[in-house]
């Protein structure tokens, strides 16, 4: 990250009719809590990397962690936490247990972010 100043006001004056349109549009508390934690999902690096692999592929709990070069049981722990915040699905076959995005979204989520840091290495 490149470290720059923060620049503040030298009058302290609130613009009300700003602060006001705002409150109106802004989430209720709880709302905003749930999209914390599901950013919070998102700083994890190995969570991010099976993301990333589900991309463009449905894969098993054996596929992700020979990808990775991680164990079984570090994968799975890691899929637990992307299937609580609705983030993956699952679907057996056989005794074969296939994860994917959720939906849409998720890809979606992870791109943006992608061109974001991508902006930064630009300039």
């Amino acid at each position: 990250m490149i470290n720059k100043k923060i620049e503040c006001c030298t009058e302290n004056r609130v613009h009300e009719n700003i602060v006001n349109k705002i409150k109106e549009k802004m989430p209720d508390e709880e709302v905003l809590a749930d999209l914390a934690d599901l950013f919070r999902v998102f700083g994890d690096t190995t969570r991010v990397k099976i993301i990333f692999a589900l991309f463009s592929n449905e894969m098993c709990v054996c596929d992700i962690a020979e990808l990775l070069g991680m164990t079984q049981s570090a994968i799975s722990h890691q899929l637990r936490v992307l299937k609580n915040a609705r983030l993956v699905k699952f679907r057996k076959e056989g005794k074969t247990v296939f994860y994917s995005l959720d939906d849409e979204h998720i890809s979606g989520i992870l791109e943006r972010g992608l061109e974001h840091i991508n902006e930064e290495y630009k300039r």
